[in-house]
């Protein structure tokens, strides 16, 4: 499963812990990713979208079916 977001594409980068010492080691900065149930090509699936494309309203959800 990767760590891309499906609509802007954004993935993990790279960078450094540092400790109080100053002691820098390699880690991963990793997207917030959500699942959400979304609509893309006219069929309703679900996707790995970034918090940030969801607040921004980049994400087309399907209406909620009623209670009938």
């Amino acid at each position: 499963m990767s760590k891309f977001c499906e609509i802007c594409h954004k993935g993990p980068h790279a960078g450094n812990s540092v400790s109080h010492a100053k002691n820098a080691t390699k880690r991963r900065f990793l997207p917030n990713l959500q699942r959400v149930k979304a609509i893309t090509k006219g069929t309703i699936r679900y996707i790995r979208v970034c918090t940030k494309c969801i607040k921004a309203g980049k994400v087309e959800k399907p209406l909620k079916r009623s209670l009938v």
